[in-house]
């Protein structure tokens, strides 16, 4: 059962690796693709910053947000394969955060082309973060230490 369990792991967290190494790849040029995703829903949330605080709000990168989701995905998913809740948490942080806004199918019209492809990418999101939570449920519901019951021994006479 440890194997299994420890294979299911590593499965699981190969497409969180294998995705913030390709993101790793792509980092120093700014027509990567990881830049180009985050850089227009970027610009709705400097948007909003910016008439809440006025122009002394935050002004935030998008190489810093890319190298952000790589740490996020790369870190969890290499902690998430032994085992580490941690690890889960991490990737749990990232699949929160970055789903609703990169997936937006809500801003376009039902049944379209990107409205069918956006729904389904966040619907995946959606089960990803679903199965980290469902371990972080059962790592948290198991005691970590299983107490022996004594058997009382027979008193001799």
């Amino acid at each position: 059962m440890g194997f299994a369990s420890f294979l299911g792991r590593l499965l699981f967290a190969s497409i969180f690796i294998l995705s913030a190494r390709q993101m790793y790849n792509d980092l120093g040029t700014n027509d990567s693709p990881s830049a180009q995703q985050f850089a227009p829903k970027l610009a709705v949330l400097q948007g909003f910053l910016n008439t809440k605080f006025g122009d002394e709000a935050i002004q935030i990168d998008v190489n810093l947000l890319v190298a952000a989701a790589i740490v996020l995905k790369g870190l969890g998913g290499f902690l998430f394969v032994f085992g580490s809740t941690f690890g889960a948490y991490l990737m749990v942080y990232y699949l929160a955060f970055t789903t609703p806004v990169l997936f937006d199918f809500y801003k376009y019209s039902y049944g379209g082309d990107k409205f069918n492809y956006l729904l389904e990418e966040f619907m995946q999101g959606l089960a990803l973060l679903g199965a980290l939570l469902f371990f972080l449920g059962m790592k948290n519901s198991l005691p970590s230490k299983q107490l022996k019951k004594r058997i009382p021994k027979a008193k001799t006479t």
